[in-house]
């Protein structure tokens, strides 16, 4: 078995010095592009693999990530981790991916532990319960870099990557209204992170400015921490919005799974939809033009989310912009489908 070529053994073969190979391979702006091409093209065909533990020691880095999120197990967290991934790998990082299960006392155990494995900065999607932000100011204070990604909060300073929530609700809310509904019910999750009263900010706009009335007996704000209690939870109160007279014509969902689960729901007890109840929600899910009716939905660039979220991060590990937080709020697109046409 061969084994790993090493820098020094690339600057041999090319007449170079290390240092040279070095930087070509970090893509410094001292090396001409001639070199680099040169350089990397040798790594590839001799399967060049670079040691990170003794690049992290000579740099005082260990060329780490850690990331924090509150599940894996949705494709809109999925496609943000994948562009994370990738603007962080094409820059010589490596992620460690954690994950919070909406769960506060999880988030802070999971810092502890990223934080012990030597990352150079964090990236986090608060969970759920989070609304005491010390544990990350903390963070902060021993000089390792945080950056807010999807999720953000007013409580910290720092750069913070979203999607612009309240307009996303706004133009969903107003798609109803535009279709001939005025009767508009509005499911979202109980939290006090800005991705959840920002999007029941939009919706209550755009009922303000068609001139319709709030009617706080079809708003519902149910508990996201627990799967087995979510669908329960969700059941109840479209049985309960359902029920109450006079019943909504449209429901405006806040969240992927609330969103899907919904339509699930509303099927199981008989409803047909659009033509019982329409349903336009946030969601990512590549089943949407499959599901029957295909479901309308708010889309977010989510792999810019994450790509965008890294770049920052990694401006702060390198000493950039240390003065200039930004917040960064991406446009949604509306993606209509069959399941929010217009009122007969």
């Amino acid at each position: 078995m061969n084994k790993n070529i090493t820098l020094q053994d690339i600057a041999k073969a090319l007449n170079i010095s290390a240092s040279t190979v070095s930087r070509a391979l970090t893509d410094s702006y001292q090396i001409g592009a001639k070199t680099k091409k040169l350089v990397l093209d040798y790594a590839k065909q001799h399967h060049y693999v670079p040691n990170r533990m003794a690049r992290g020691l000579k740099e005082g880095k260990s060329r780490s990530i850690g990331v924090l999120v509150c599940s894996i197990d949705n494709n809109f967290m999925a496609q943000m981790l994948d562009g994370i991934d990738q603007h962080c790998s094409e820059r010589g990082y490596q992620i460690i991916i954690m994950q919070s299960k909406e769960l506060y006392e999880q988030e802070k155990a999971n810092v502890d532990l990223l934080y012990a494995s030597g990352i150079d900065g964090l990236l986090i999607s608060p969970s759920y319960q989070t609304v005491d932000f010390s544990h990350l100011t903390h963070l902060q204070e021993l000089g390792v870099p945080v950056v807010l990604f999807d999720r953000l909060s007013k409580h910290i300073d720092t750069h913070k990557v979203a999607v612009d929530n309240f307009k996303g609700a706004y133009d969903a809310t107003m798609h109803l209204i535009n279709n001939g509904y005025k009767k508009i019910a509005h499911i979202n999750w109980d939290t006090e992170l800005s991705v959840a009263t920002k999007r029941f900010e939009g919706y209550k706009q755009a009922l303000e400015d068609s001139g319709i009335k709030l009617n706080n007996d079809w708003i519902k704000f149910i508990d996201t921490t627990n799967a087995e209690t979510l669908t329960l939870q969700l059941d109840t109160a479209l049985q309960e919005l359902m029920d109450f007279r006079p019943s909504p014509k449209a429901i405006f969902t806040a969240t992927d799974l609330i969103s899907t689960k919904c339509l699930a729901l509303l099927h199981k007890r008989g409803y047909s939809v659009p033509k019982d109840i329409a349903l336009i929600g946030f969601s990512n899910t590549d089943l949407a033009d499959v599901l029957n009716p295909s479901l309308s939905t708010v889309h977010q660039p989510s792999f810019e989310i994450g790509s965008l979220a890294a770049q920052q991060l990694l401006s702060l590990i390198n000493g950039k912009d240390t003065n200039s937080f930004q917040t960064i709020l991406l446009p949604t697109e509306l993606q209509i489908r069959a399941s929010s046409q217009p009122k007969n």
